[in-house]
């Protein structure tokens, strides 16, 4: 199942790009240091899948770690791309993310 979720996280990635929601440029490390949820506080939400969700749960996979059992990013995707027809796509893909992960906590 991790192989399907970093599969689905290169999918994620790749619609972000082509929606041009994807930065070329690294963000400074005091905006991924914020306690918020999402960073809500100094990133956007494109900004946080791309700086902190899709490395971190690539991480996790690589080392072996447990994935949360219970995630839920696209109800957070459908707020911060509420209006944006377009971005369907990766509502859509962060909820197969959801699932997949929530079902059965990728080991």
């Amino acid at each position: 199942m991790s192989q399907r979720v970093l599969q689905q996280l290169a999918e994620l990635e790749n619609q972000l790009q082509q929606a041009k929601l994807w930065q070329t440029e690294p963000v400074e490390a005091q905006a991924l240091a914020s306690t918020q949820p999402f960073c809500c506080d100094t990133l956007r939400f494109e900004q946080w899948l791309q700086f902190v969700f899709i490395p971190k749960i690539q991480q996790m996979i690589r080392e072996g770690q447990p994935l949360p059992t219970n995630i839920a990013i696209a109800p957070m995707a459908e707020v911060a791309f509420s209006g944006h027809a377009q971005l369907q796509a990766i509502f859509s893909k962060l909820s197969e993310i959801d699932t997949a992960i929530s079902s059965g906590g990728v080991k």
